[in-house]
């Protein structure tokens, strides 16, 4: 049940004691974060679950203001000071705070997510729209390579069906007799993640050894204790899928994983042998429909080159895009050399005119992160325009976290765009 708390910002505290407040000392992170990552997901409960129309939602912002145990508290703010001398002769938009209920309360900030999830697979619902998942996935690894001089491919597949949760565009299999079921694996999807559990196979290695050293009768086995030490530090990553497609055998798919020195994903990535097998616990689509016309740029890292580069084998767009690329090595900007974009003029024609891109290279020899390379991008792509004049309609980018909060604003004054026109990810976080 979605609740009205004011039509004003007024009494705010008188009504807000009807709510049990969460006293932790992460709340003013956690909601920073939400703030300024998921603003899209905001205006999705907000369009959800009260009675603001499209076009009230158009002329403002949103923020979390307080989260309790029964729910958050969503605050409108007006996008600029010209929507706020409008707003001013219509109160009814301008600083409202509207109450979304969990399904369930919360007692502690660890049970927040679990909540907050369902309230966006809620919303994403009744809106229509894809949304995160919560399925466990089971991949056999076939193979691994280098695709360029940092990146390594996992081959995996996928021969068991799982029908449970099939998407609209997932691959379809047939059984012995002929029957077809679709397994949960997108075969048309860009920019589709999954939460890989690192921890899996830490702990199928282990029970390896085990049992190796009792068949050699070694004394020296692990015990419980020793087990216990393999809980990691970091037991989950997210990876793009890169690609999945339909083989004779099941469902194959790559995930591309960029190697970094001594990181949990990485080491992971490096020890997986054929015949293991991975397992993912989330999945969740990438949000890039605004991309569906006028003139695009992308900007990536090693992190979301993978992203981008199915976003651009699936383009739907008429105009081409251009990819601003940054690495540390030059050896990786070869990644996008074999990757063929699908042109929106003709979607059943791989080779036409207009299948090409621009790619902006920017290598940077040292790790890709901070607002010093938010400042270098802003600078690299100013002077790219002024010598290519391009007139900047939508933005995606996925980068590291402090160089995303730094590039928003950058980007949406410079382009003179909306936030909903300027997506850009955090993909990781530099500790």
């Amino acid at each position: 049940m979605t609740n009205l708390l004011l039509a004003s910002t007024e009494n705010t505290d008188n009504q807000n004691r009807q709510y049990t407040p969460l006293n932790d000392p992460e709340i003013a992170g956690v909601v920073a974060h939400i703030n300024e990552e998921h603003l899209d997901e905001l205006l999705g409960f907000l369009s959800a679950f009260t009675s603001l129309s499209t076009a009230e939602l158009d002329l403002v912002d949103a923020q979390i203001t307080d989260i309790y145990a029964e729910g958050i508290a969503i605050q409108t703010r007006s996008k600029n000071s010209e929507t706020q001398q409008t707003d001013a002769q219509n109160n009814s938009i301008h600083d409202q705070t509207f109450f979304i209920a969990f399904a369930t309360s919360i007692s502690q900030l660890d049970d927040l997510q679990g909540q907050y999830i369902l309230l966006k697979q809620r919303a994403d619902k009744k809106l229509g729209k894809k949304t995160i998942k919560l399925t466990k996935q089971v991949f056999d690894v076939q193979n691994s390579y280098r695709v360029s001089k940092n990146m390594l491919r996992l081959e995996l597949s996928m021969p068991s069906l799982n029908s449970d949760t099939p998407l609209n565009n997932t691959a379809q299999l047939s059984n012995a007799k002929g029957a077809t079921s679709s397994t949960s694996v997108p075969t048309n999807e860009a920019g589709y993640a999954y939460l890989f559990d690192l921890e899996h196979n830490a702990m199928t290695n282990a029970l390896m050894n085990d049992s190796t050293d009792d068949n050699k009768g070694d004394k020296h086995k692990s015990d419980d204790s020793e087990k216990e030490n393999i809980r990691l530090a970091r037991p989950h990553c997210y990876y793009t899928l890169r690609k999945a497609w339909q083989a004779d055998d099941g469902v194959r798919a790559w995930v591309d994983v960029f190697l970094h020195g001594d990181t949990p994903g990485g080491n992971w990535a490096v020890a997986l042998q054929a015949g293991e097998t991975v397992v993912t616990k989330r999945e969740f689509p990438e949000k890039v429909d605004h991309l569906r016309d006028g003139q695009a740029v992308l900007i990536v890292d090693e992190t979301s080159i993978p992203t981008a580069a199915r976003l651009l084998e699936l383009w739907n767009n008429p105009t081409p895009p251009l990819v601003i690329c940054v690495t540390q090595d030059a050896g990786d900007q070869s990644y996008f050399d074999t990757v063929k974009m699908r042109s929106g003029l003709n979607c059943d024609t791989e080779n036409s005119s207009n299948n090409y891109f621009t790619v902006l290279p920017i290598v940077t020899n040292q790790p890709n992160s901070g607002a010093e390379l938010a400042t270098l991008i802003d600078s690299k792509l100013v002077d790219y325009l002024t010598n290519n004049p391009l007139e900047i309609d939508k933005v995606w980018g996925a980068l590291e976290a402090n160089t995303a909060k730094a590039l928003r604003p950058l980007l949406k004054d410079r382009l003179e765009l909306s936030r909903t026109d300027v997506v850009v990810k955090v993909y990781w976080r530099h500790d």
